[in-house]
């Protein structure tokens, strides 16, 4: 079955909540616009006792032609997602000062989801 690329990104921001979920993640907001894009995900992820904000890059394939999802995360998109992620704070002040960029990679086949992983803390 063949699967649109609208389709596979919503499917693989679908699979993103859900491990972020079982991560012990809260979702904020999904698909959250800016001038310097957007924001895939924004969570609170209470692990480390400290809450921290998450902005949450996520990447879908549904093959490994041009490498694996995570690859496509370039040092420009993180400079993206890190203003993005300013305006954010900016425009909603009564969130915790610990801010961080993560990326989940997902792996589709068909119409389901193979693969998930949470690579925190990115950095370009």
């Amino acid at each position: 079955m063949s699967i649109s690329t609208i389709t596979a990104g919503a499917l693989g921001e679908k699979a993103a909540c859900e491990l972020l979920q079982k991560q012990g993640y809260k979702i904020l907001e999904r698909n959250f616009r800016t001038r310097y894009g957007e924001i895939d995900i924004i969570a609170l992820d209470f692990s480390n006792k400290l809450e921290t904000l998450v902005f949450v890059e996520v990447k879908t394939r549904w093959n490994l032609d041009y490498g694996y999802p995570e690859e496509a995360v370039t040092p420009r998109k993180l400079r993206l997602v890190a203003q993005a992620a300013q305006f954010y704070k900016l425009t909603h002040p009564k969130t915790p000062d610990l801010l961080r960029i993560d990326v989940v990679a997902i792996e589709v086949e068909g119409d389901r989801v193979v693969a998930t992983r949470l690579i925190r803390n990115v950095t370009g």
